[in-house]
């Protein structure tokens, strides 16, 4: 049942609160382990190769498999697939606190990223389906993106006060928040009023191909680093990828009832939120790896210190989340995409100034505004825009989409930042070495946020053409209103549509076109 009430009930606000408390728990779960790597490399003794897989196999299975997730919380019921996943997430979460050796540790942190997968699509598509178009959905993702948001600012944060501690509180401190939330949601969480099954079965052959093709992208950019950019075996990677992929569209055109109907990239605002994501998401993630490096590294930077240092940028997501809703229906998310990606290439381009001695207030602080004014207004609209005008059947498709673009551009420019550094530095230790390495991957990360900018802008042009026509047409038809001839079988009176200028209500039209 969909809402377009102002005053929600008690258990409305229940459900939104216990979405919100998973979302929050997957942004925790990505920003809190980076921090405890160097904990957790000296107690489980792992290789530098192996610890990467620590973050990497998260990543792994949540970008991998988030477009199943979605198709499966069409097809099974989405507050089944949530339930069942949160479930699964705790059990990981404690496993992982629990483990060891790096192989169990790896394993869980996989097996969470399977759980945040499911999670993440089925949450968001029953806020969007619970919620009207509108401002009402408006108002609900902007409480849901926003705690998204704080909790991966958060998560730095709890993560260097956890470590301090002993790293596997890192793990553990998420399973009552999860368990909590997942006894709340069997109560709160309304059941579906009727299958959500289209009739159609299951597109196995879809699954297959696209899970398999991004798992062996996410996989393929992650290993790059080690194995190089033009081995053989990258090259045959990537080659296989693409044949993952092409095998998927031909199935997908084929197919009675597709994974992912093809025509929805038709919507050019889900194709433009895709795009937008992948470059937000991608230039945030890498420009975290080399700030960390730089401060903890270069600066010499307790982890705990590094973390409040991003502080900001959490502390103006979580204020601004009071006012999003309100924002997104009066200037659109097309203009508050375009903001927000300005002020992300500003504050990146400000990074470019670092140097052997850096302070936190002329250098650090002000791109940690900016960033976090960023978030604040791009990750409530990069959600909303791509789930408008998507049917209700269709909107785990939508949510899973757009999540995993977040996640694979996430994967693909963090393998191409590390190998930059990498490359910048020579190998190097010195200071001057490893500023080599820094400044062109900040260069990069600030490149692709432009790129990410221009997409927006698009938009808004876009947007503007199809207001300025719809007002000429609009202008046209009361200028010359529709008669019609009299005939035999009519009447010589205009019809009740032409008789006040030849349409219904094209402000309402326009209004439409803004939003």
């Amino acid at each position: 049942m969909t809402t377009t009430e102002e005053r929600w009930s008690p258990r409305l606000w229940g459900t939104l609160v216990v979405l919100c408390a998973a979302l929050f728990l997957d942004a925790l779960d990505v920003s809190m382990v980076g921090v405890a790597l160097p904990s957790i490399r000296t107690e489980l003794g792992l290789s530098t190769s192996s610890l990467q897989w620590v973050v990497s196999g998260y990543v792994l299975g949540y970008g991998g498999l988030l477009l199943l997730g979605g198709r499966a919380a069409d097809l099974l019921g989405r507050r089944r697939v949530f339930l069942i996943a949160l479930g699964v997430f705790a059990a990981a979460s404690l496993f992982g606190g629990m483990v060891d050796s790096g192989g169990l540790l790896i394993a869980s942190r996989f097996l969470k990223g399977i759980a945040a997968a499911f999670t993440a699509p089925a949450g968001l598509s029953i806020i969007t389906t619970t919620f009207a178009e509108g401002p009402a959905r408006n108002r609900a993702l902007s409480i849901y993106t926003t705690c998204g948001a704080s909790g991966f600012s958060l998560g730095l944060v709890l993560s260097g006060v956890l470590t301090e501690v002993g790293w596997r509180w890192t793990f553990l401190s998420p399973v009552p928040v999860a368990l909590l939330a997942l006894a709340a949601g069997i109560r709160l969480i309304p059941r579906q009023t009727g299958p959500e099954r289209t009739g159609g079965g299951y597109d196995l052959a879809g699954a297959v191909t696209a899970t398999g093709g991004l798992l062996l992208l996410v996989y393929t950019v992650t290993e790059a680093q080690g194995a190089g950019w033009a081995s053989a075996r990258t090259v045959l990677s990537l080659l296989a990828v693409a044949a993952l992929f092409a095998a998927f569209v031909a199935v997908e055109r084929r197919t009675a009832h597709p994974l992912v109907r093809l025509t929805i990239f038709r919507n050019g605002s889900v194709t433009r939120a895709n795009l937008a994501a992948l470059a937000f998401f991608g230039t945030y993630t890498g420009f975290q790896f080399v700030a960390t490096l730089y401060l903890q590294t270069l600066l010499g930077w307790s982890a705990l210190e590094m973390a409040l240092g991003f502080l900001p940028a959490g502390v103006l997501v979580a204020v601004a989340s009071t006012r999003m809703g309100a924002i997104v229906d009066r200037f659109g998310t097309s203009r508050l995409m375009v903001a927000g990606f300005a002020a992300l290439v500003a504050g990146y381009a400000l990074f470019l100034r670092i140097g052997v001695h850096g302070s936190y207030p002329g250098l650090v602080l002000p791109s940690m505004i900016l960033i976090g004014v960023a978030c604040a207004l791009c990750i409530p609209s990069l959600n909303i825009a791509a789930t408008s005008g998507v049917s209700d059947e269709e909107q785990g498709l939508a949510s899973g989409l757009v999540n995993t673009s977040f996640q694979v551009g996430g994967a693909v420019v963090l393998a191409v930042v590390t190998a930059v550094v990498t490359a910048g530095s020579g190998g190097g230790t010195s200071a001057q070495a490893q500023l080599d390495g820094y400044r062109p991957a900040v260069a990069l990360v600030t490149g692709v946020a432009l790129l990410g900018l221009l997409a927006t802008l698009a938009g808004v042009v876009l947007d503007r053409r199809r207001l300025v026509a719809a007002t000429r047409a609009a202008a046209v038809a009361v200028a010359v209103p529709d008669y019609r001839y009299p005939g035999p079988e009519t009447s010589d009176a205009p019809s009740p549509a032409t008789a006040s200028g030849g349409t219904a209500d094209p402000a309402a039209s326009a209004a439409s076109i803004r939003r």
